[in-house]
């Protein structure tokens, strides 16, 4: 039974009854204006297309949510949720960039004008290059030259949203951008609508994403929507906690035959040390199979030649 007053968009159904459907299209028209007005003024209407244009895989529906829409000047938004880190992740943004930009081919004596092509992506989670930089949390990324810094391409952007950085207290918070994040991030916690949250379109955020109102349909759809959610989370959990367990386990082993002689703390220690050494003598052994050169192993995994030697 469903003990939370609002959904959680981080669900597949949550991101989508918030933000995807024609009915509630002033929510995300409201977001992309606080997050782009800036960048490129006021969108004043948004037409969904469909996300099968993007060329979407099976695989990326898994943890990816994703919409596709245009405004009235023709320029094309993907705005998506991905819940896990994805390896080339990047490469796919990038990738789906070019699906808005390959259509605009289509037009009658096209003479190679673009419209601009924005996609923003809503991380739940840090990528390990920005983990260290832990008060910046949204990156607008552009084609600019290297040595100036000066955009070279202004139709082509990629906003990021890193939303486990984003800590700011309700009381803290100032702007409307950063009440529609407190908002998506806090969302299932609260019972209410705070006094800081009742503008217009923060009620009309509420009312739809209240459960009570949900028909028994989109309940269904709900309650399977959040089980994966739950699911992905406890899977990636355990997977994190077996790699922990699985790297103690290797030192434990030879750390307790060392602590006997020489001392549990000593012992404890150079048995975490050999375990590291373990998994890179078995790098190496794969990779000495595969044809790498020594130096290349030396490199890569930092062991000594006599140690390859004996391999």
């Amino acid at each position: 039974m469903l003990t939370e007053k609002y959904l959680n968009p981080f669900t597949d159904y949550g991101f989508k009854r918030i933000f995807g459907e024609e009915a509630h299209k002033d929510l995300l028209l409201d977001f992309l204006n606080e997050l782009l007005r800036e960048e490129q003024g006021e969108i004043k209407t948004l037409t969904f297309l469909k996300t099968e244009q993007l060329g979407s895989t099976e695989t990326d529906r898994k943890a990816i949510f994703d919409l596709y829409c245009e405004n009235e000047k023709g320029e094309k938004f993907i705005v998506e949720l991905q819940k896990t880190k994805q390896n080339f992740f990047k490469d796919r943004a990038l990738y789906y960039s070019t699906f808005p930009i390959q259509e605009q081919a289509k037009r009658a004596n096209w003479n190679y004008r673009l419209t601009a092509v924005y996609t923003i992506a809503i991380l739940d989670f840090v990528f390990d290059e920005d983990k260290n930089d832990t008060d910046k949390y949204k990156y607008f990324v552009k084609l600019s030259d290297i040595e100036t810094n000066k955009v070279f391409y202004n139709k082509l952007t990629f906003v990021y949203l890193e939303m486990p950085k984003f800590n700011k207290a309700l009381a803290e918070i100032d702007s409307r951008f950063e009440k529609w994040l407190y908002v998506l991030k806090h969302l299932p916690e609260l019972e209410k609508i705070p006094a800081k949250l009742t503008e217009k379109i923060f009620k009309r955020l509420f009312e739809v994403a209240e459960i009570a109102k949900f028909n028994h349909e989109q309940l269904i759809q709900y309650e399977d929507s959040l089980k994966y959610y739950r699911d992905l989370n406890n899977s990636f959990a355990t997977a994190r906690e077996d790699g922990k367990s699985q790297g103690l386990a290797v030192g434990l082993a030879e750390g307790l035959a060392q602590g006997l002689a020489t001392g549990l703390a000593k012992g404890l220690a150079k048995g975490l040390t050999q375990g590291k050494i373990a998994e890179k003598v078995t790098l190496a052994t794969k990779m000495k199979a595969k044809g790498y050169t020594l130096d290349e192993i030396i490199e890569l995994t930092g062991l000594d030649p006599q140690t390859l030697e004996n391999l």
